[in-house]
């Protein structure tokens, strides 16, 4: 549609152009005819004639000019709009963007603070854990000792047991053979 205006237009211009030129053309020929005649009405005629095909030239040159301003105007103001309106949709489109980016921007600032206090709060667990595990570890090795302590205590208790046991049974085999000593001198006697 831009070409066929444009091509319309340009073959417009260039009879409007055209035109103009011819009637000067006509004027400078009914000129330059009348001068070699040297008659005072001719060369009058002629000159009114040109002066006035002149003004015709000029005049539809100028209609030509006004009117190629005024298209461009118009082709100027449709551009203007467009360009307004693209801008005005671009500007929406940052304004969006830029929203969305901030939204964005303060959610993974969020996130990451809530990352960091879970971190933190994991690190407050773990010195905790390996406090308990220390305290228990410490606990456990106490128990050893005290178990080892234990056992040697046992082992003690079973030895003394076995010195007495050894000490009675010797008794009673001494008591048993005095008693025997006894029988046999009494069967004897």
């Amino acid at each position: 549609m831009a070409r066929n205006r444009s091509s319309a237009r340009r073959r417009q211009r260039s009879v409007r152009v055209t035109v103009a030129v011819s009637l000067l053309a006509v004027a400078s020929v009914a000129v330059l005819a009348a001068l070699p005649t040297q008659s005072p009405a001719l060369l009058s005629v002629a000159a009114v004639t040109a002066v006035v095909l002149g003004w015709a030239a000029v005049r539809i040159v100028w209609t030509e000019v006004l009117q190629s301003r005024r298209e461009n105007a118009t082709d100027r103001a449709a551009t203007a709009t467009a360009y307004k309106s693209l801008f005005s949709q671009r500007a929406a489109e940052h304004a969006e963007f830029t929203t969305a980016m901030t939204e964005r921007l303060a959610e993974s600032h969020h996130t990451l603070h809530e990352y960091h206090g879970a971190m933190v709060q994991a690190q407050r667990e773990t010195a905790l854990a390996l406090v308990r595990a220390e305290a228990a570890e410490s606990a456990h090795a106490a128990a050893m000792i005290r178990m080892a302590e234990l056992e040697r205590s046992i082992e003690m208790l079973h030895a003394e047991d076995t010195v007495e046991d050894l000490v009675a049974f010797d008794e009673k085999i001494a008591e048993a053979s005095g008693k025997h000593a006894e029988k046999k001198t009494a069967k004897l006697a």
